[in-house]
């Protein structure tokens, strides 16, 4: 389970409770917030980054392939948001003696992670309700 408390009644950053592992949200200074933390689209989009980074490590370890550094950088273009597109642009940078086909293999594996086919090909239904 995550949960997730206002950590100040006066404010509006949020603690995120992930098992052992805690996070900061906040709004940015622009919405009103204190930018104390990354807002939920940041946590939504970097999602899908650290989902990309971790699925190529995990397939890299799986098959041998000599892998050195991951870096995902994940741009968001949400002026269509409202009309219901929202786009992410994940830029990945390997390091390691990699071949052409090895960073094509990566780089194909990186479209298949998890994340990814929950952003764009599963329908997610959300149940809001009060305790």
């Amino acid at each position: 389970m995550i949960t997730i408390r206002r950590d100040d009644p006066a404010a509006t950053r949020h603690i995120i409770t992930i098992g052992a592992h805690q996070l900061v949200a906040d709004m940015s200074v622009a919405s009103g917030g204190a930018d104390a933390g990354p807002d939920p689209h940041d946590l939504y989009d970097a999602a899908l980054g650290a989902c990309k980074a971790l699925t190529m490590v995990w397939y890299a370890n799986r098959k041998g392939l000599p892998l050195g550094d991951v870096g995902v950088a994940v741009t968001r273009d949400n002026t269509e948001e409202r009309a219901g597109v929202y786009r992410l642009t994940a830029t990945i940078t390997l390091g390691g003696d990699l071949t052409d086909a090895q960073r094509a293999e990566l780089l194909a594996v990186a479209g298949k992670c998890p994340v990814h086919k929950l952003m764009t090909a599963v329908e997610t239904r959300i149940e809001t309700r009060l305790a």
